[in-house]
């Protein structure tokens, strides 16, 4: 009988230890990413370049209330280029959208006819067409830190 009772008090012992040793271990996180978006081919260094990421087809391209992340990028007077990093992003798929705000006002200014007077652009640099590129045509995996350059139209 007390053989049993110290079988059974070790093998509680032993499964509280291993409570307790799993309890203090880090728990495994999934690998966070840096996404460095470099725009290329401003115009002039007016303004800011608004870049806007995306985790999915929601709100892309036009709505940046619905990206995961937004952030200005300042124009290089030199070089006529803008930088900016997204760290912390889990692996995933991602798009992200840009615009050149030339006078400030936070917003893609159109003609009458919705053409931009600004320049924009968007991952993957999807040629210019008579509509905004799609979250599809933008889209690219990320599963380490990457850049990705981003050419601006007018």
């Amino acid at each position: 009988m007390r053989i049993r009772i110290q079988t059974a008090t070790a093998s509680l012992t032993w499964a509280r230890l291993s409570l307790l040793f799993t309890m203090l271990l880090p728990a495994q996180s999934p690998n966070l990413t840096t996404l460095t978006v470099r725009i290329v081919n401003a115009r002039n260094a007016n303004g800011v370049v608004r870049v806007a990421l995306f985790k999915s087809a929601d709100g892309f391209p036009g709505d940046a209330s619905k990206a995961l992340r937004t952030q200005p990028a300042k124009i290089d007077t030199q070089t006529l280029t803008a930088q900016t990093d997204f760290s912390g992003l889990p692996e995933g798929t991602y798009a992200v959208m840009v615009f050149h705000d030339e006078n400030g006002n936070g917003k893609l200014d159109k003609s009458l006819v919705c053409i931009p007077k600004e320049g924009y652009a968007a991952s993957n640099n999807p040629a210019k067409k008579m509509r905004a590129p799609t979250f599809e045509e933008a889209k690219f995996s990320l599963s380490s830190d990457r850049t990705v350059e981003i050419k601006l139209i007018y």
